[in-house]
């Protein structure tokens, strides 16, 4: 599998990650001009933007370095982006998710709650 594959198929273990935990898939890959958003979810009043990285032969050092300010800001950007054309969800308490796939020392799907913050 190239790279894309391997990506892919980590974000659909992550949808079924999140659909298994009761959350509701609203768009993957949301794209904007300047940003893109791996998978938005929604449970109750929760809307999990969340950010999903395939790590077979990653370190918690890696997961620093690929989710860096800048990237972490963009994400933020991308989300007020979403907000602002899906009204209906701007009562609802936002959170930054990650969800760490196949990556040594870890579940084979770790989901990281409120990853980071505005």
């Amino acid at each position: 599998m190239n790279t894309k594959e391997i990506g892919n198929e980590g974000e659909k273990r992550a949808a079924a990650c999140l659909e298994a935990k009761g959350f509701q898939i609203i768009e993957r890959n949301w794209r904007t001009k300047r940003g893109e958003i791996d998978i938005i979810a929604v449970k109750n009043d929760i809307l999990a933007f969340v950010e999903v990285k395939t790590l077979p032969n990653g370190t918690l050092d890696m997961i620093q370095r690929e989710l860096n300010y800048q990237k972490r800001q963009r994400i933020i950007k991308t989300s007020k982006r979403f907000l602002l054309k899906h009204r209906e969800y701007n009562n609802s308490y936002v959170r930054f998710d990650v969800i760490v796939i196949d990556m040594p020392g870890l579940e084979p799907v770790y989901h990281i709650e409120n990853a980071f913050s505005e």
